[in-house]
């Protein structure tokens, strides 16, 4: 297991250098910078403007600039923002427990929605139950989140009740303990509802498709036809379809970090999403690369503990990828 999970570090390190690197010039190969800006500003010398160039190292080969970046990046040194006057880390920092906060309680849903509804839909298949279950799935798929979000936050402002947009209300500090966390989530509900509906259509056929699967397996029929009870059979259900589940929950965390970064900027939300996008409009390279790097290391360590997990759970997938 050691062998299998330094593997499976050392190919998300490579991944992780290969992300950062090919994002950094494909920045540098956009025309103008930040420094550019400041060139329309009458009241900015030249020298002060060349003087700021070489202070970032934005005068030097891209190449040594990428290479400097890389070794302070290992160290988990970001650099400072062109924009905040920051440094890159504290800002991420404040944002990071907000899109984790709003993936997360997604991904939880998604996935406890999809499973009790996937297994009921299989267990149930060809009844009317499946077949209502099927044209959610069906309808909710063909549904781009960002434009569900649209819809929601239509139907949330005539409530005159949900809350659309930002993290609290402007009244949040007065609130009791009990009025602040009521007040988190009716903020939270347009977002996450719908990234909720979105992913747990995907993960429902899925759901649905594995289990029907393990239902008509040689397997199961053999432990019907020696007279297994229940318990027996639902054990050996779970168990089997449990390494498709695990397989998904990698890709899904990348889904749901991408997803919900659109999602922030559409509603306001104060995350990872609408900093990388401040950090594009305004030609922060250092926040940009600093939000890619962490956005990219939250993606493999949910795809590295996916791995583990499937591991643990199947000797044989371990013992393949040693071979």
């Amino acid at each position: 297991m050691a062998k299998f999970i330094i593997r499976r570090l050392l190919q998300a390190f490579i991944t992780l250098i290969g992300v950062s690197a090919l994002s950094f010039f494909l920045i540098k190969m956009a025309p103008g910078d930040y420094l550019d800006k400041l060139k329309l500003n009458p009241q900015i010398s030249k020298e002060t403007i060349e003087l700021l160039r070489k202070t970032y190292g934005l005068d030097r080969n891209p190449l040594v600039q990428y290479l400097l970046w890389l070794k302070s990046a290992l160290l988990f040194d970001l650099g400072y923002s062109f924009t905040y006057h920051e440094k890159v880390l504290k800002l991420i920092l404040e944002r990071v427990p907000n899109t984790l906060l709003l993936t997360l309680s997604s991904a939880f849903l998604s996935w406890l929605f999809a499973f009790l509804l996937g297994f009921l839909s299989a267990l149930k298949k060809g009844s009317l139950w499946d077949k209502v279950l099927r044209f959610y799935s069906y309808v909710f798929m063909s549904i781009p989140s960002f434009f569900l979000v649209f819809i929601l936050i239509f139907l949330a402002s005539k409530s005159q009740v949900i809350p659309v947009g930002g993290l609290h209300s402007p009244d949040y500090e007065s609130l009791s303990f009990l009025g602040k966390v009521l007040d988190l989530l009716k903020h939270m509900l347009v977002p996450v509802l719908s990234i909720v509906l979105v992913s747990t259509a995907n993960l429902l056929r899925l759901v649905r498709s594995a289990v029907i699967e393990v239902l008509e397996s040689p397997l199961m029929e053999g432990l019907r036809a020696r007279g297994c009870g229940k318990r027996v059979l639902l054990k050996h259900l779970l168990k089997n379809s449990l390494n498709p589940f695990i397989t998904l929950l990698g890709y899904e965390i990348g889904y749901l970090l991408s997803g919900s970064a659109l999602i922030e900027i559409i509603v306001g939300w104060p995350g990872m999403g609408m900093l990388i996008l401040e950090a594009v409009l305004s030609n922060d390279l250092y926040l940009v690369m600093g939000s890619l790097w962490i956005g990219t290391i939250m993606l493999l360590l949910g795809n590295l503990l996916a791995d583990i997990a499937l591991a643990l759970l199947d000797p044989r997938i371990r013992e393949r990828e040693l071979l």
